[in-house]
Order: C-alpha cells, then sequence, then structure tokens
C-alpha cells in the first residue's frame, strides 16, 4: 500500500493549476470504478486532477488521522467513517452513503472442492481462508460477524489467513494460496478468469460504502464537487459496470 502525497505548489504561477489538485483516499474494493470515474471526472472538468490512495479502510482511516494530506475518504463500512467523524476529521454535512455491496465467497477457478454453505468451510479440502483482518479491514469485520452468528468463527480459526484488504484476500485465492476467501461481489467481478464465487453471505448490516470531504482538505470545493460527482448517473453507471449497487433511499 502507498500514499501518494499531493505535489507541493509554491510559485504563483502555478497555484492556478493546482488549486483543484485533489487526493481520494478509498477503499480498495473501489480501485477499479474509481480509477474509471477518476477518468472520466478529469474529462469533465479539464481543471481538476484527481489523484487516488486505494487501500484498507482502517489504514487509511490511519493515515489521515496522522495529518495526511486528504481531500476526500470513501470507506467500505460506516464503522471506519463513524470513527473519522467522532474524531472530527469530516465536513459532517458532506457525508452520504454512494453505493452498496455484497459479501462473497470465492474459490480458485479450477479448484476441485467448492463449497456450497459456510459449514462445509470446515471440510478437509479447505486448508486456508483467506480474511481481512478485523480490526482493520470491513470486510473482515462483516465475515466476522457472519461467521459468529453461524458458530464457525473459533472453529474455522485455524484456517484463516489474515490480510491487510480485501484485494489481498483476492489474489491469495487467485493465486491459490489458499483454497477459500471472504470478498465483496465486485471483487469477484473483476477476477472472474482466475476465481469462482460459491456462495453470497447475508450480511445482518447491509454493506453501504459512505464518502465525505474532510476538514483538513485544501481543496474543499473542489472534494465536494468530486464527492457529488459520485452519485450522479455517470458515476453510478460505471459503479454498476463493476458489480456496486444503489443505495436505496
Amino acid at each position: 500500500m502507498r500514499f501518494l502525497p499531493l505535489l507541493l505548489v509554491f510559485a504563483f504561477s502555478s497555484a492556478a493549476v493546482q488549486a483543484a489538485d485533489i487526493t481520494v483516499s478509498a477503499a480498495a474494493s473501489l480501485t477499479n470504478a474509481f480509477q474509471e470515474i477518476g477518468k472520466d471526472y478529469e474529462k469533465k472538468y479539464p481543471d481538476a486532477k484527481v489523484r487516488f490512495n486505494f487501500g484498507g479502510s482502517g489504514a487509511l482511516l490511519q493515515q489521515i488521522a496522522k495529518g495526511a494530506p486528504v481531500d476526500v475518504f470513501a470507506s467500505a463500512d460506516q464503522e471506519t467513517m463513524d470513527k473519522a467523524q467522532s474524531a472530527g476529521l469530516l465536513h459532517n454535512a458532506s457525508r452520504t452513503d454512494f453505493v452498496r455491496n455484497d459479501l462473497v465467497v470465492v474459490v480458485p477457478r479450477h479448484a476441485s472442492y467448492r463449497p456450497s454453505q459456510l459449514k462445509d468451510l470446515n471440510n478437509a479440502a479447505i486448508q486456508k481462508i483467506a480474511v481481512g483482518n478485523p480490526a482493520s479491514v470491513p470486510v473482515g469485520r462483516y465475515t466476522q460477524a457472519t461467521l459468529e452468528k453461524a458458530g464457525l468463527w473459533q472453529t474455522l480459526q485455524p484456517k484463516v489467513i489474515m490480510t491487510q484488504n480485501v484485494r489481498q484476500s483476492l489474489d491469495y485465492v487467485a493465486r491459490g494460496e489458499v483454497e477459500a476467501g471472504f470478498v465483496y461481489g465486485t471483487d469477484m467481478a473483476v477476477a472472474t478468469d482466475k476465481v469462482t464465487g460459491v456462495m453470497t453471505v447475508p450480511t445482518d448490516k447491509p454493506i453501504t460504502y459512505p464518502i465525505a470531504t474532510l476538514k483538513n482538505s485544501a481543496q474543499v470545493a473542489e472534494a465536494q464537487r468530486f464527492v457529488q460527482y459520485m452519485l450522479s448517473p455517470a458515476a453510478q453507471k460505471v459503479l454498476a459496470k463493476y458489480g456496486f449497487r444503489g443505495v436505496k433511499k
């Protein structure tokens, strides 16, 4: 995971050009969709430049809390954004939910054993399961809550391989380093040549993604324009292309 710092602008001649530059820290599961949206956004607003920093939501929040120069934050769960809001890091009025996702179990594309129920993860054919670290990764918290409800969290601990973000879990499955992994439906969608989804797992809480501008942003107006763009038909169309679903109002 790598943080992309904002360029420092010292010369008056370049200040106007850089004035609309923003950095967006976003959950790893948003990588493909946001990269495409960023290009569309810059075409629509030629005066703007968007830089992305992708990673686990918890790790991104830690960077922001330590003073990283970020203008917009998009997390994969409400809990992480709640922490950001409680810490006084957000422009609270800018916070809005913009997409939903699903929790799925994936296996390597050519896996010989494919579990169809959560209890099947106990099968001897499943030796390792990739799970995002619940301490810092939203998909891990969704996974833990789901497995605890099924009475399987403790039972499966010897098989669990903790990951730093959902894309790392996806990579482990895609490379066949684990027999199964918990990821989002959108992650599965970008790797169908390497993984197969075997079940969609119901969650007690809907998987909704909030986005907000940050108080330490030097480009509040541009940051807010980007947040509003995420709710536009154009951005929502791209998000749907990558498997995200609209938020029910």
